[in-house]
C-alpha cells in the first residue's frame, strides 16, 4: 500500500474516532437544555451518556467476528452510515425515550467504526511505518475529551443542543465518501460459528460493569443496586476469561496476551486511560466550583491540555526513535502522574500561568504516551491474532473509558469525606485527594512500563546503530518480560 493511502486513511479512521469519543461526552454539558426542551430532568438525561457508553461496550467485542464475516469495507460503510442516520434521528427527537433509543443506534454505529476502522488501516501496515501511522490514529481519543466541555457549552449557549447531534451529518457524510472511494473491497472468509457463550458472558458482563459505573455517578447513590451490579459483572466477567480461554472458536482470541509486550502495554494503557477519561470531567469541576471560573475561563485552560498533544506530536516519534519505548513511557506516565498531583494542590490564589503551564505539560505526556501505546501493543502482534488484538485492544479502551468518570467521582466523594467546613483552608482537599487518586492510578501504568523490556518493540522504531557497528536485525526476544 502506498504512503499516501495509509495516511488518508488513518486520518478517515481518526475522523470516525473523533466523532465518537466526542458524541461519548459533549452531551453531558446540554443536559440541562435538553432537558427543559423534552419536558424531562437533568437527571434523566443521564441516560443518554450511559446508554451510548453501555452501548460501545457491549458490541465492541463483536467487531472481529462481522468483520471477517462480512467483510471490513461492509462493515465499516455500514457502521458510518448508521451512526450518521441516529445522530439525526437524536437531533429530531422529541422525546426522551426516543432520544435514548436513537443513541443506543448511535452506539451500534460507533462500535464498528473505530475498531474495523484502525483493522484496515493495522493490517496492511508493515512494522517499520505503523508507529507513523498509529500516531494518525491517536489524536482524537486526546482531542474529544478535552474539547468536549468548551464545545458542549458554546453549542448549547449560542445555537441549540440539537447542533450536538446535527454536526455528525455532514461529517459522516465526508467519512462515508472518503471511505467508499479508499477502502477496498474485502471478500468475507468462512469463519467459525458466533460464539454464542462468549457473547453472552463477555457483553452482559461489561455491560453490567459500565451501568454499575453510572450508578456511582448518581447522587444519591444506590449503593445496593452499583454493587450487586458491579458483583455480578464481574462473575461473568471471570467466567467470560474462563470461557474464551477454552473454547475452540473464542468470539475474543485471548491468546494474544501470551505476547509479553502486548499484556504488559494493555494493562498500562488501560489504566491510562482512566487518567485520562477522568482528568477533562475533574479539571472544570475544580476550576468552576472551586476557583469561581466561568465555563469559558474554565474550558480554555483545560484547552492547554490540546495544546500541548499537538506541540509534541511532531517529535513523539523521533523521540521513541531515538530512546526506546521503555524510556519515553515511564517518562511519559511518570510526568502525568507529576502534573494531575499538582493541579490538585493548585488554589484560586495560584497564578494563571502555572496553571495553563501544568495542564500544557500534562497533554505533551498524554501525547507521547499514547502515540507509544497504540504502537508498541501491536509491535509483536502476527498478521493474522491482528483482528483479535485490535479488538481486544478496543474492548479494553473502552470500558476504561466508561469508567473513567466513575473513578474520578469515587475519588472526589472521598475526598469531600476528608475535607473540612467550607470555608476553611481544609475545604480545597476534595479536589487534592481526587487529583492525588488519579495520580496514584497513573503511577500504576508506570510501574507497568517499567516491567517492559529494554528493548521492547524495537521492531518498529527506525533507529540507527551506533557509528562503527553494523547494523544487527533485533532479536525476537526483545519483548520478553522481565
Amino acid at each position: 500500500m502506498t504512503d499516501a493511502w495509509q495516511r488518508n486513511t488513518a486520518l478517515l479512521v481518526a475522523g470516525c474516532f473523533f466523532m465518537e469519543n466526542l458524541d461519548g461526552t459533549i452531551v453531558t454539558t446540554a443536559a440541562p437544555q435538553i432537558a427543559r426542551s423534552l419536558g424531562t430532568s437533568s437527571a434523566a438525561t443521564g441516560l443518554l451518556v450511559t446508554a451510548y457508553l453501555l452501548t460501545l461496550a457491549v458490541l465492541i467485542p463483536l467487531s472481529g467476528w462481522l468483520t471477517r464475516r462480512h467483510g471490513s469495507r461492509r462493515v465499516f460503510l455500514s457502521a458510518i452510515t448508521i451512526f450518521t442516520l441516529a445522530s439525526l434521528g437524536c437531533a429530531v427527537s422529541t422525546s426522551l425515550g426516543e432520544l435514548v433509543a436513537l443513541r443506543v443506534l448511535q452506539g451500534v454505529g460507533g462500535a464498528m467504526m473505530v475498531p474495523v476502522g484502525r483493522l484496515i488501516v493495522v493490517a496492511r501496515t508493515e512494522k517499520q511505518d505503523l508507529m507513523r501511522i498509529t500516531s494518525y490514529i491517536v489524536w482524537p481519543g486526546l482531542l474529544a475529551p478535552v474539547i468536549a466541555p468548551l464545545a458542549g457549552g458554546l453549542i448549547t449557549t449560542y445555537i441549540s443542543w440539537h447542533w450536538l447531534f446535527l454536526m455528525n451529518i455532514p461529517l459522516g457524510i465526508v467519512a462515508f465518501v472518503v471511505a467508499w472511494r479508499l477502502i477496498e473491497n474485502t471478500d468475507a472468509i468462512a469463519v467459525p460459528p458466533l460464539d454464542w457463550a462468549g457473547v453472552l458472558l463477555t457483553c452482559t458482563g461489561l455491560g453490567g460493569l459500565t451501568y454499575a459505573a453510572h450508578l456511582v455517578c448518581e447522587t444519591p447513590v444506590p449503593w445496593t443496586a452499583a454493587a450487586t451490579s458491579g458483583a455480578l459483572s464481574l462473575t461473568l466477567l471471570t467466567a467470560a476469561v474462563l470461557h474464551l480461554l477454552r473454547t475452540p472458536h473464542p468470539l475474543v482470541t485471548l491468546r494474544t496476551l501470551r505476547v509479553p509486550s502486548y499484556r504488559t502495554t494493555e494493562l498500562g494503557s488501560f489504566l491510562f486511560w482512566l487518567v485520562v477519561g477522568s482528568a477533562p470531567f475533574l479539571l472544570p469541576l475544580l476550576f468552576q466550583t472551586q476557583f469561581g471560573w466561568s465555563p469559558i475561563k474554565s474550558g480554555s485552560v483545560v484547552m492547554c491540555i490540546f495544546v500541548g498533544n499537538i506541540a509534541i506530536k511532531p517529535a513523539a516519534i523521533p523521540l521513541i526513535n531515538r530512546f526506546g519505548f521503555r524510556p519515553l513511557l515511564v517518562t511519559a506516565t511518570l510526568g502525568v502522574t507529576l502534573t494531575t498531583a499538582c493541579l490538585g494542590l493548585t488554589t484560586a490564589t495560584t497564578p494563571l500561568p502555572v496553571i495553563a503551564v501544568l495542564t500544557l505539560l500534562s497533554g505533551v505526556a498524554r501525547s507521547i504516551a499514547l502515540t507509544a501505546y497504540g504502537t508498541i501493543s501491536l509491535s509483536d502482534i502476527t498478521p493474522e491474532h491482528m483482528p483479535d488484538a485490535t479488538t481486544l485492544g478496543a474492548t479494553t479502551q473502552q470500558l476504561a473509558s466508561g469508567l473513567a468518570i466513575a473513578t474520578a467521582t469515587i475519588a472526589l466523594r472521598l475526598g469531600n469525606r476528608l475535607s473540612g467546613p467550607a470555608g476553611t483552608p481544609a475545604h480545597a482537599t476534595p479536589y487534592t485527594v481526587a487529583f492525588g487518586v488519579l495520580a496514584l492510578v497513573a503511577l500504576g501504568a508506570t510501574f507497568s512500563a517499567l516491567r517492559l523490556h529494554p528493548r521492547a518493540g524495537d521492531s518498529v522504531r527506525h533507529h540507527r546503530a551506533p557509528l562503527g557497528s553494523p547494523s544487527t536485525p533485533t532479536p525476537t526476544q526483545s519483548t520478553t518480560s522481565r
